[in-house]
């Protein structure tokens, strides 16, 4: 519990600048128009479809509105996909790690005018690269920043570290199809 309180802390300072900004018009404005730019699972749950066990972020830390999202996924033994990759050798698979990059790109595209009832769907990646393996007890940092966004296309760069070692890097691209 304290290390959650600590995190909410070190953030606030950097919060109060959103006190003063206007709410964008928005299906989710309870969600983006509030003075933290930190997401829990119950928000991010209202924003993206994925659950469990295909949801693969635990928290938004930083929030960009139209520019860039930051999130967490806390990677635990207990993830189904380490009972077969690999038992012996428990690593999380590349295209998991790629796919959690997609929702926290997802968090972004939501919010951007126009996209609240939008559902993005791969549309492709480009220059992903695995730098080193995600295992049992890391914690993922992932940051996704949009490059361009059209009415039905999107394009974002992420990036997911351990410890401020990059894990995974690469571009996402999305399609944007109506709930």
């Amino acid at each position: 519990m304290s290390t959650l309180t600590e995190e909410t802390n070190i953030h606030s300072a950097d919060l109060n600048s959103d006190l003063n900004s206007e709410p964008k018009p928005n299906s989710n404005s309870e969600v983006i128009n509030s003075p933290s730019r930190i997401l829990m699972i119950e928000d991010i749950q209202k924003l993206l479809p994925h659950r469990y066990p295909f949801l693969l972020v635990d928290r938004i830390i930083d929030f960009v509105p139209n520019k860039s999202a930051t999130g967490i996924k806390n990677v635990t033994f207990n993830e189904p996909f380490f009972q077969g990759h690999f038992p012996e050798r428990p690593i999380m698979p590349g295209v998991l790690i790629v796919e959690a990059m997609a929702q926290v790109g997802g968090i972004v595209l939501r919010h951007l005018p126009g996209m609240e009832n939008q559902l993005s769907l791969f549309a492709g990646i480009d220059k992903v690269r695995f730098r080193r393996p995600v295992v049992p007890g890391d914690r993922l940092t992932i940051t996704t920043e949009l490059i361009v966004a059209r009415k039905r296309f999107g394009k974002m760069h992420g990036r997911a570290e351990v410890d401020g070692q990059i894990a995974c890097e690469g571009e996402l691209m999305f399609s944007l199809v109506n709930l």
